[in-house]
């Protein structure tokens, strides 16, 4: 395949990471990201080039875009962390060069040269061979949440208790683990902020729906708590939402945070219940999983695209919009509930 020498992309504004925290909302692109053209890069010995086919855009990516995350951003370079495409060169390592022609799910990492451009650079470990049932909308997705997804249930299998919480109910990352408990018999306690999304996650997976915004949201909070017994709390939201529940649940409960979608300060309520209940606190960040426990990524990754050839997952799509109208419809289009929204170059 012929590479050109130059390719569009949508490139990042600023550069390292931000003074003046703004929340999770995208409310616009252009303080972040314009559109631009730039030379196609070259891979390096371990890396490959892919042809950008779709490319995913995470709570991540905004959190990233805005200086924000745990990456540095480098201005004048393409943003976006997950896609999939067709690899069309590869370094000078055998692997990277076995990939060339292969569909590939893909995670940019480090390499600075994202996903919502035309071409991307990755590394090749960490690209993913796709199988042909596999959906360029499933494959674009394919990393950050389904790996996520099973990477945190088998925490929630190794503590042994049944029940557990979540915040972002509504999230397509939720929506994956609570099917995943629902066939192992677990019972997921989920928050969302729409009447209208409980039914779609009890059909999901969940046990018992929360509306964090119901008048009464406290008391059937600890209710269901007193009941269930959760101990294991996947936050993405942080807050006083996680807050509450996190004072409410039991001893010995563990609070994993993996993201903060609400920007307010989280306070713990009670210090003493890490010293006497033994309550403990801790983070989750996919990339460290993986290089943690390297020896179930591949079973993990198998796993996933399975599921997605199956059936038994399948991303909710909102909105697949081309990187010229990026700039104009990518905020709106993620302010719908419930649906995923990707760039098509």
């Amino acid at each position: 395949m012929d590479v050109p020498s130059e390719m569009k992309a949508l490139l990042l504004v600023g550069d390292g990471y931000t003074r003046t925290p703004s929340g999770s909302a995208l409310e616009a692109m252009e303080p972040y990201v314009q559109p631009g053209a730039v030379a196609v890069p070259a891979p390096g010995q371990s890396q490959v080039l892919i042809k950008v086919s779709l490319a995913s855009i995470n709570p991540s990516d905004v959190a990233f875009i805005k200086g924000q995350y745990g990456q540095p951003r480098v201005k004048g370079q393409p943003a976006g962390f997950e896609g999939v495409g067709i690899v069309v060169a590869g370094g000078d390592e055998p692997y990277p060069k076995s990939l060339v022609g292969k569909r590939v799910a893909f995670a940019t990492g480090v390499s600075n040269w994202g996903s919502w451009a035309e071409y991307a650079v990755a590394e090749a470990v960490v690209c993913i061979p796709l199988l042909d049932t596999v959906r360029d909308e499933d494959g674009a997705a394919m990393i950050v949440n389904p790996l996520t997804a099973l990477a945190m249930f088998d925490i929630v299998k190794q503590e042994g208790e049944k029940a557990f919480i979540m915040t972002a109910g509504a999230s397509q990352l939720c929506k994956l683990i609570a099917g995943l408990a629902k066939e192992a018999g677990f019972r997921p306690i989920v928050t969302v902020r729409r009447d209208e999304q409980i039914a779609l996650l009890k059909e999901s997976g969940a046990a018992h729906v929360l509306n964090e915004k119901a008048p009464d949201f406290k008391a059937m909070l600890r209710e269901v708590i007193k009941t269930e017994q959760p101990r294991i709390f996947l936050d993405a939201v942080t807050g006083p939402l996680a807050s509450a529940i996190f004072h409410a649940m039991p001893k010995r409960s563990r609070w994993i945070i993996y993201g903060r979608l609400d920007p307010d300060t989280t306070v713990i309520r009670e210090p003493g219940q890490l010293i006497f209940q033994h309550k403990r606190i801790e983070g989750f960040w996919l990339s460290e999983w993986m290089r943690q426990f390297r020896d179930r990524r591949g079973p993990a990754i198998m796993e996933a695209q399975k599921r997605f050839s199956d059936g038994r997952w399948s991303t909710d799509v909102t909105a697949i919009v081309p990187l010229d109208e990026a700039i104009g419809r990518v905020p709106a289009e993620l302010a719908k509930p419930n649906g995923k929204v990707f760039i098509r170059p």
